[in-house]
């Protein structure tokens, strides 16, 4: 595959790379079950809907002296009270927690057909993830999938002062890789993170990963360069870049 002047590809990873929505559902599901032997159906949906909301509106500051497990083993706590539970001593939270995370990871994995297209990009691209989240969790999921060889580096919102769509971070990748933003390509499935910071750092395009098909939210100025529905797209765009 010729590389066209596009030297690099940055690339997300959650819901881009590996399919961590569907993994949680799945995970979440571990939970019900674990659940079941205690509550009640309706007590059941109450608090793993009040743990997903905790979760989407998580801030977590590593400075804070608690780490992210124990963060995370507290919204079970609150999610289990709130809906009306007791639970005296904590170790069902815990023990929800970890049913949680560790089948989440297990479910986690690239492709086949995606993993080959990086192969095959590694030939003529130098290839970057460059991922939002807390360190721990995010190097959990890329240790979980052993993806390390598919990349020349590596980047992880939570080890740096700012994340996506930060023009820092994305200065960062380009001197790791040692390109200008011109010569890269930004693929990633967040209008706000991922193709904001795209336009943002000066990238020759931004690609937008919108598997089930979104609308563009009315007010959001932002637009992608390319819509795929799958990073197996990636060859089509990159074929039409100059």
């Amino acid at each position: 595959m010729e590389s066209n002047g596009i030297k690099a590809i940055l690339l997300d990873l959650d819901n881009t790379l590996i399919d961590t929505a569907g993994a949680h559902r799945v995970a979440i599901q571990k939970v019900e079950a674990l659940l079941g032997t205690r509550f009640g159906q309706d007590d059941i949906g109450k608090i793993c809907k009040g743990f997903e909301l905790k979760l989407l509106q998580e801030t977590y500051n590593p400075s804070g002296g608690e780490s992210i497990d124990q963060v995370r083993v507290t919204h079970w706590q609150e999610a289990i009270r709130e809906a009306g539970s007791a639970e005296p001593d904590g170790t069902l939270a815990t023990e929800c927690y970890s049913m949680w995370k560790n089948s989440r990871l297990e479910q986690l994995a690239i492709p086949g057909p995606v993993w080959d297209l990086l192969k095959d990009l590694q030939k003529t691209h130098k290839l970057l993830l460059l991922t939002n989240g807390v360190s721990q969790t995010q190097w959990e999921k890329i240790r979980a999938v052993r993806c390390e060889e598919l990349f020349q580096a590596m980047v992880v919102g939570g080890d740096h002062a700012e994340d996506k769509p930060a023009p820092s971070i994305f200065q960062h990748c380009f001197t790791l890789l040692g390109v200008g933003p011109r010569d890269c390509v930004m693929v990633g499935d967040s209008l706000d993170t991922d193709i904001l910071g795209g336009v943002n750092a000066g990238v020759r395009a931004t690609v937008w990963v919108n598997a089930n098909g979104r609308e563009i939210p009315p007010g959001v100025s932002v637009k992608p360069d390319y819509t795929v529905t799958t990073v197996l797209e990636l060859p089509t765009i990159l074929s039409t870049l100059k």
